[in-house]
C-alpha cells in the first residue's frame, strides 16, 4: 500500500462514528426501535450489531499482525444481536462504546509499518486475506449499514 492510500484509509476509518452520529442526530426513541417486520433490526440494533462487528474486526486485526496462523474467526451477527437484548441497549451507550473502541483500533492502525498491511490471515471461508482487506471489508460494511440506517428511517411509521 502506498502512503497515501494507508492515509486514505485511514481517514476513512476515522469517519465512521461521525457518520453513524449524523444518520441518527435527529431521531427519537420510536424510530431507533421502530422495526419494520418481524425478523428485522431496528436502529439500535443495527448500532449494536456494529460494535459486536468492531469487536471481531479488532481481533482479527491483532491476530493477522501477530501472524498467529489461527482461523479469524466468524460471528453469529443475529445470535448475537437477540442474544444480548440489542433492542434494550442505550444508543448513546452502543456510540459512546464504539467511538472509543475505534479510536483505539486507529491508534494501533497508525502506528503499524507499511509492510504491516500486507500480512494476512484465513478468514472462515478459507480465503487468505491482507490486514488491508479486513480494514476496507470493514469500512465498506459499515458504510453499507449506514445505508441500511437510512433505508428503515425512511420507511418509519408512525404507530
Amino acid at each position: 500500500m502506498t502512503a497515501n492510500q494507508i492515509a486514505t484509509l485511514l481517514f476513512d476509518y476515522a469517519e465512521l462514528h461521525r457518520q453513524l452520529k449524523q444518520k441518527i442526530n435527529n431521531l427519537n426513541e420510536d424510530q431507533l426501535t421502530w422495526k419494520a417486520a418481524t425478523g428485522v433490526w431496528s436502529v439500535t440494533e443495527v448500532l449494536s450489531h456494529l460494535a459486536d462487528h468492531a469487536i471481531v474486526v479488532g481481533f482479527r486485526i491483532r491476530e493477522i499482525l501477530a501472524e498467529s496462523q489461527a482461523k479469524l474467526p466468524a460471528f453469529n451477527q443475529n445470535a448475537w444481536v437477540e442474544s444480548s437484548s440489542a433492542s434494550k441497549g442505550s444508543v448513546d451507550d452502543i456510540l459512546a462504546f464504539y467511538d472509543a473502541y475505534l479510536t483505539y483500533n486507529l491508534q494501533l492502525l497508525k502506528r503499524i509499518a507499511a509492510e504491516d498491511w500486507e500480512k494476512t490471515g484465513v478468514n472462515f471461508k478459507d480465503e487468505t486475506v491482507t490486514l488491508r482487506d479486513v480494514v476496507w471489508g470493514f469500512v465498506k460494511h459499515v458504510n453499507h449499514h449506514v445505508g441500511q440506517i437510512e433505508r428503515i428511517t425512511a420507511a418509519y411509521v408512525v404507530v
